[in-house]
């Protein structure tokens, strides 16, 4: 890697997340301008913990490849690193090894030479049982203190890594970054903060960069340009119709953020109080006076997901007014027959197994929080039952089946008939997962956590 002063570092990010996709015009655009790293988020926790807990993937393959053949030869052409983060979705060493088979595949189809690394984020129960025995396992809010059984129950546990081990794979030579789990900002900040850029711009460029997109005024036309230097940065869209303004940079400090002054990483705390955001001209933003305050103490954050049951599923619609007048009453009704029904038939107790019904077209978004409490024209009944394994769910699920065709209300004198949304009734989810950890770790080093490889070396 060349350690060549510089200036300024010039950043493309194409997109909020790899595999959603964007019209090539905007990285020709990117390459017009001129590139010095090209960095995408690959993955993220917002979709529930069954893609950590399983180790499978959000997005679709062919769109992940998609994406990713254009930034290799964009990256190729501009002579510029490729760095992607929490490949796979949520990061794990397979979900890494899931888009590093893809990179392969594409390099050798488009005559490609770019030497890869690969960053394992995920842990060993035995060695965080040893950092939990030393003291410097602490949990965050609402969890508590950890237990070493909870790190046994789970299927998969990733540290969150932050740009250190980015850069050491930079440093040792790599033209593509392939990371496990990371926060958003490492991956756009690490190239940046090796190349010498202040701490404050790099950490604040990077959060506002994350979402591709999403800090400009058509969030949907595509990703960002962005320039840092020794006093701060300048951003702007990659398409030339679209605009980034001061308060759409802003405002993206208070996207995923507790504090919409602060952003904690492993190594410190983005500190955005003083930032001024300056409009250049009508699409582009000059951003002055983040600082970073650096932590006296290195922390990685663990993620963890382990399986809580196994869930069968069931839809019915309701559109007979009677109904509809009470439909909570409805509800309760008929969750008072499903739990009759399962202990005289399966001989189950309470406890023994879970279900949830959601009314949705009337309160299943906000459930108490609903404030338009007029009748609704329908509702979708949805059942959702847990239990220890997929036959028992399943047979609760059957054992609703003719209580969400057809449970009157107690003032009908008629079975209405309801809508089952399929055939068969019942849909079985397999695993369902939670999360179970959000906890740091005191770093011995900021890398000692993650392991990487370069090449053809495979991880085992």
């Amino acid at each position: 890697m060349d350690d060549t002063p510089v200036d300024s570092v010039r950043i493309m990010t194409p997109v909020g997340m790899l595999g959603a996709g964007w019209d090539e015009a905007t990285i020709e655009r990117g390459l017009a301008l001129g590139v010095d790293v090209i960095t995408v988020d690959g993955g993220s926790t917002d979709s529930g913990p069954h893609y950590l807990g399983s180790a499978t993937a959000k997005t679709a393959a062919q769109a992940v490849a998609r994406d990713l053949r254009s930034l290799l030869r964009a990256a190729a052409r501009a002579d510029a690193p490729l760095i992607i983060g929490s490949c796979g979705t949520s990061g794990t060493d397979s979900g890494v090894d899931w888009v590093a088979g893809m990179v392969t595949e594409l390099m050798r189809e488009e005559g490609l030479d770019l030497k890869v690394a690969r960053i394992y984020s995920e842990q060993n129960p035995a060695d965080l049982k040893e950092h939990l025995d030393a003291g410097r396992i602490h949990p965050l809010q609402p969890l508590g203190e950890m237990r070493a059984e909870t790190l046994e129950s789970c299927t998969h546990i990733v540290g969150m890594m932050g740009h250190e081990p980015i850069v050491q794979a930079l440093e040792a030579g790599a033209q593509v970054v392939l990371a496990g789990r990371a926060t958003d900002t490492a991956v756009a900040a690490a190239y940046p903060l090796m190349k010498g850029m202040p701490a404050g711009a790099s950490w604040h460029a990077a959060k506002i960069v994350e979402c591709g997109g999403q800090c400009t005024t058509d969030p949907r036309a595509g990703g960002v340009y962005t320039v840092i230097d020794a006093d701060g940065f300048t951003i702007e869209p990659l398409d030339p119709g679209n605009s980034c303004t001061p308060y759409t940079v802003a405002a993206h400090m208070l996207y995923e953020t507790v504090n919409p002054f602060e952003m904690r990483e492993p190594a410190g705390t983005l500190d955005v109080r003083e930032a001024t955001y300056v409009a250049v001209d009508g699409r582009t933003v000059r951003v002055e006076g983040s600082r970073f305050h650096t932590a006296e103490r290195h922390t990685v954050k663990l993620e963890g997901a382990r399986v809580t049951g196994y869930e069968t599923m069931s839809f019915t619609a309701v559109r007979d007014p009677l109904i509809l007048a009470d439909i909570e009453s409805w509800a309760d009704l008929l969750g008072a027959h499903l739990r009759r029904r399962v202990s005289r038939t399966l001989g189950l107790a309470d406890d023994e197994y879970a279900f949830d019904l959601r009314l949705y077209g009337h309160n299943a978004v906000l459930d108490d929080l609903e404030f338009d409490t007029g009748p609704p024209r329908e509702v979708g009944v949805m059942l959702l039952v847990n239990a220890p394994d997929q036959a028992t769910a399943t047979a609760v699920a059957k054992l609703a089946n003719p209580l969400m065709l057809h449970l009157p209300t107690p003032e009908m004198h008629y079975l209405p008939s309801l809508a089952f949304a399929s055939s068969p009734a019942e849909v079985e989810r397999g695993p369902a997962y939670a999360f179970v950890l959000n906890h740091v770790v005191d770093s011995i080093t900021p890398t000692g956590m993650f392991r990487i490889e370069h090449g053809d070396d495979h991880h085992g």
